[in-house]
């Protein structure tokens, strides 16, 4: 806590104005460019490495960035609430575009799958994690891995493509998916390395989010962009 309280001190006396006029304008309202799933897990920190400001994502956290899939009864989510909840604030409220699972290397979610659920104790941790059941088995037809990921790094990235899998389960993003409004977006942080990658699906891999990669895809957003000419832009 010591560091935390130090930090909240040197922001106050370290903000500039422009970064105050900014905070300003953000009170009256925010528009921010996605919304990103992500691990609750400390070592990652997606404003971090996206390079982020304030207002540009609208942020979920979880254990082992998960989203259950919906179960609807007449058009009702019921279960999930707080994943729901924030899928419905994006996407009605906020009108994102995109939408990103981000996952991560040396996942404790994640290796606790493998090592199985019963040998927990916490019996919120246990219910909670069975949202990842299918991740235990990596050897998948629909992704390649490299050769030299871990096997517990190679289920985390299955467990990026399976949450990927639930989100289209909730009828609002399939909607907006098939109306070419929203996009889904496969990422997957290495913390020994700080490298991310993204789930390139002509290739079936992740791969370095270099150069190349973001070149790409900006170019298959654009193409989006012009098959939808009344499609409002943000930026």
């Amino acid at each position: 806590m010591k560091k935390l309280i130090k930090g909240i001190l040197e922001f106050r006396s370290q903000l500039t104005p422009e970064y105050r006029d900014v905070f300003a304008k953000l009170a009256l309202g925010q528009s921010p460019d996605a919304l990103l799933i992500a691990c609750s897990d400390s070592r990652v920190v997606p404003n971090l490495f996206a390079s982020a400001d304030p207002g540009d994502l609208f942020v979920l956290r979880n254990v082992g960035n998960l989203v259950p899939s919906c179960d609807c009864h007449d058009g009702k989510v019921m279960n999930a609430e707080s994943e729901a909840a924030a899928l419905d604030f994006a996407l009605q409220k906020l009108n994102v575009d995109d939408i990103i699972i981000c996952g991560h290397s040396e996942c404790g979610a994640v290796q606790a799958l493998l090592q199985g659920r019963d040998a927990l104790e916490s019996h919120p941790l246990k219910s909670w994690l069975k949202h990842g059941d299918e991740s235990r088995e990596a050897n998948v037809s629909e992704l390649i891995f490299d050769d030299k990921i871990l096997p517990h790094n190679k289920a985390s990235q299955k467990n990026v493509l399976n949450q990927i899998a639930n989100l289209k389960t909730y009828p609002l993003v399939r909607e907006r998916i098939a109306s070419g409004k929203l996009f889904l977006h496969a990422w997957w942080f290495d913390i020994a390395t700080a490298d991310l990658y993204n789930f390139d699906e002509s290739q079936k891999c992740f791969v370095l989010f270099d150069d190349v990669q973001a070149k790409r895809i900006v170019e298959r957003l654009a193409r989006a962009d012009l098959e939808l000419p009344h499609k409002s832009s943000k930026k």
